[in-house]
């Protein structure tokens, strides 16, 4: 089921959070509202859910305007942060519970979650009660109950944030799958943008009521369009461009920066005010030598292992870099106070705007 929002607008305290906003959600996809907070990815998520009303436009489920529908008869599935289960029920009776509160006859109800408990791993647990379950095993419980309904739209409320970083690898690869197996339209709310490109077809990424990009994972990591996007999304070093110089006939773009000449094979166009985004993960670090176009020289500042790698804080006459190093490449990791050459890479892009 495609979903919509159509020329909304809504304002709290006198102050609008949203302007005439489009957006549109393909029908099958994960797709993720992905921005800081008071962005308004959650009140999008709680527009869809029916628990916000739109001070104006529509909110559209295929072709029907649900903007004025109640929350129950949505048909929509929701998993909250904070599992929201009844603490006085069973898991069982938990996730039983919207098929009972649809006239689903018990015992029909009662094998139906079961058979969905048993998918998610927890049909060992039917008599126990939430609080005797750990955080991730309630999480898996609030999943279950979403989906044993057969919601026509599944909402995703951050619901991975509150458990540990082995947990959250764990269920984000189950929430996919069981997304994939059924089909269901899926709406993601997170704030992580490793989550966000890990489990998404199409991420819309937003900024202070806007959506500022939408597209697949790896379009939005590589090809990021505005100096928003590619600060928030993968934390990339923006580099000002004063003015783009002829080519030298090698397919290279050249940019005139405050650093020197850098260069770039990005398609995007340069408009003036446009800054180069690089991802600290693709520039090389070597000794202090003799500059050639597309280097910059520094001096490294903090050092940070990290096991697998090493995060570099270089210090330019723009301001510090990072710089993320596989450590097995390296035998040898720099100190600080190490003055360096850095190398930047041809797949730098070109986006709209400066840093903040």
């Amino acid at each position: 089921m495609q979903v919509s929002f159509e020329g909304i607008d809504q304002s709290y305290g006198g102050q609008a959070l949203f302007r005439q906003l489009d957006l549109v959600i393909p029908s099958g996809q994960f797709f993720t509202l992905l921005g800081p907070s008071g962005c308004g990815k959650t009140t999008l998520l709680r527009m869809l859910a029916g628990f916000v009303r739109p001070d104006r436009g529509r909110v559209l489920f295929g072709e029907k305007d649900v903007t004025a529908v109640p929350v129950h008869r949505r048909s929509v599935g929701i998993v909250f942060q904070d599992y929201a289960l009844f603490p006085d029920r069973s898991v069982l009776a938990n996730v039983a519970y919207g098929l009972l509160a649809r006239s689903v006859p018990k015992a029909e109800a009662a094998d139906r979650a079961i058979a969905m408990l048993k998918r998610v791993g927890l049909e060992a647990f039917v008599d126990r009660a939430p609080a005797a379950l750990s955080g991730g095993q309630r999480q898996r419980v609030a999943m279950a109950r979403a989906l044993v309904i057969e919601p026509k739209l599944l909402l995703l409320d951050e619901p991975l944030s509150a458990l540990d970083v082995k947990l959250r690898l764990e269920l984000r690869g189950m929430i996919r799958e069981l997304q994939i197996e059924a089909g269901i339209t899926t709406v993601f709310v997170t704030h992580d943008q490793e989550e966000a490109l890990a489990m998404s077809d199409q991420i819309a990424v937003m900024d202070r009521g806007q959506v500022v990009q939408i597209g697949p994972p790896q379009e939005i990591y590589t090809k990021p369009r505005t100096a928003f996007a590619a600060d928030f999304v993968g934390n990339a070093n923006l580099i000002p461009i004063d003015r783009e110089l002829s080519a030298n006939g090698d397919g290279l773009r050249r940019l005139e920066t405050p650093v020197g000449i850098l260069l770039t094979k990005s398609d995007a166009p340069w408009t003036s005010g446009a800054s180069l985004a690089v991802r600290g993960s693709e520039i090389s670090v070597a000794d202090h030598a003799p500059l050639q176009e597309g280097e910059l020289p520094g001096v490294i500042e903090h050092v940070e292992y990290r096991g697998s790698t090493v995060g570099y804080t270089i210090q330019t006459t723009i301001g510090p870099i990072r710089v993320d190093s596989w450590a097995a490449q390296h035998a040898l990791i720099r100190r600080r106070g190490d003055a360096v050459v850095l190398k930047l890479p041809h797949t730098a892009h070109i986006v709209e705007g400066h840093a903040c």
